[in-house]
C-alpha cells in the first residue's frame, strides 16, 4: 500500500452481471452473495490474478434499508462478513504471493446519482457507523468511501469510518467541471475530506474525461494525499438490470489505457475500474504502472 501505485480491481456488480449473476435493483450486486457466492468468489479471484493489489469486497448495497427495501431478513452484518469472506477466498484461490488487501465498499445510503435523496445528518452518522462496525467486524483491511454524490455524506461516512478504526479512501461521482451531482464542485469536496486524513482521494463512477480532470483537481487541491482514479468502460446505466453492455458506449480497453496514462503522468497512484470494467481492464492498468513504476527515479 505504500508502493509507487496501488492497482484496485474492477468492477464487481456490473461483471457479475456479465457473467450471468441475477443484479436485480434494489440490491444489485449484493443479490449475488446469496444466489451466486460461488460466482462471487471467481470474479475476486480474476481480478486478484489481473494484478489488484485491493479487492473490493461486494458490500455496496448490503445495508438495512436496501435490505429492508427487498424483504430480506438476513442482517447486514451477516451478509458483509459473507461479502469479505469470499473476497479472502477469492484472494487464496488466485494463488499469489503478493499481498493483496480487502477493502468494503461504502457506497451512498441512496441512490448514487440522486443527492436529492440524502438522509439527515443523524440517519447518516447512525447508519454509516453501522456499516463501518460490520466491515471491522468481518475483518476487512480498509474502507473505499465511493461513488459519493454530495460532501456532506462523504464527510459522515469518513468520520463514521474513523470512529470504528477502519482506514478509508474516498471517491466522487462527478459530471463535467467536474462537478458531484449536488452541483459542488469537486475542489469543495476535496478540501472537506482532505483533514479527515483519508488514505487516497479521488473520482469514480465517471468517463475517463471526467476522472482526468477530477485527478487534476485531487493533486492540486490536496498534494500531499494519493490521487485516486477508476472510471466507467464499456456500457450504459440501466434502471431495471443496473447496467447494459452496449459496444459503442463507454471507454473500449484502448481508450482506458490511454486514460490511465494520463492519470499517471498527472500523478494519480491508486488507479483501478468502475461500471463496466473486466479483468482484462485491471491487467491493463497492472502493465501500465508497473512500467512506470520501473522508470521513476530512485
Amino acid at each position: 500500500m505504500n508502493g509507487p501505485f496501488v492497482v484496485l480491481s474492477g468492477a464487481c456488480g456490473t461483471e457479475l452481471e456479465r457473467r450471468g449473476a441475477p443484479t436485480p435493483l434494489p440490491l444489485w450486486s449484493a443479490a449475488a452473495l446469496l444466489e451466486a457466492p460461488d460466482l462471487v468468489r471467481e470474479v475476486h479471484r480474476d481480478y486478484v490474478r489481473a494484478g489488484a493489489d485491493v479487492v473490493t469486497a461486494n458490500t455496496f448495497r448490503t445495508i438495512r434499508r436496501t435490505l429492508a427495501r427487498a424483504g430480506l431478513a438476513t442482517t447486514p452484518r451477516d451478509l458483509v462478513a459473507t461479502a469479505v469472506r469470499l473476497a479472502r477466498e477469492g484472494i487464496r484461490d488466485a494463488g499469489t504471493d503478493r499481498p493483496v488487501r480487502v477493502a468494503g465498499s461504502v457506497a451512498p445510503l441512496e441512490d448514487c446519482f440522486r443527492p436529492d435523496l440524502v438522509p439527515g445528518e443523524g440517519d447518516l452518522a447512525r447508519e454509516h457507523r453501522e456499516r463501518a462496525d460490520d466491515l471491522v467486524a468481518s475483518g476487512a483491511d480498509l474502507a473505499l468511501v465511493e461513488t459519493m454524490n454530495t460532501v456532506r455524506e462523504a464527510v459522515a461516512a469518513l468520520r463514521a469510518c474513523a470512529a470504528a478504526g477502519l482506514p478509508a479512501a474516498v471517491s466522487f461521482t462527478c459530471g463535467e467541471g467536474p462537478r458531484l451531482p449536488s452541483g459542488e464542485a469537486l475542489a469543495e469536496a476535496v478540501r472537506a475530506v482532505r483533514p479527515l486524513g483519508p488514505l487516497s482521494i479521488g473520482v469514480n463512477c465517471c468517463t475517463t474525461a471526467v476522472a482526468t480532470a477530477g485527478v487534476e483537481v485531487v493533486r492540486r487541491e490536496a498534494p500531499d494525499v494519493p490521487a485516486m482514479a477508476y472510471a466507467n468502460g464499456v456500457g450504459v446505466p440501466d434502471d431495471a438490470a443496473g447496467w447494459r453492455f452496449v459496444a459503442g458506449h463507454g471507454a473500449s480497453r484502448e481508450a482506458y489505457r490511454d486514460a490511465v496514462r494520463r492519470w499517471i503522468a498527472l500523478g494519480a497512484r491508486w488507479i483501478g475500474g468502475c461500471c463496466g470494467t473486466t479483468p482484462d481492464y485491471v491487467a491493463d492498468v497492472r502493465g501500465l504502472v508497473d512500467r512506470a513504476a520501473a522508470t521513476r527515479p530512485r
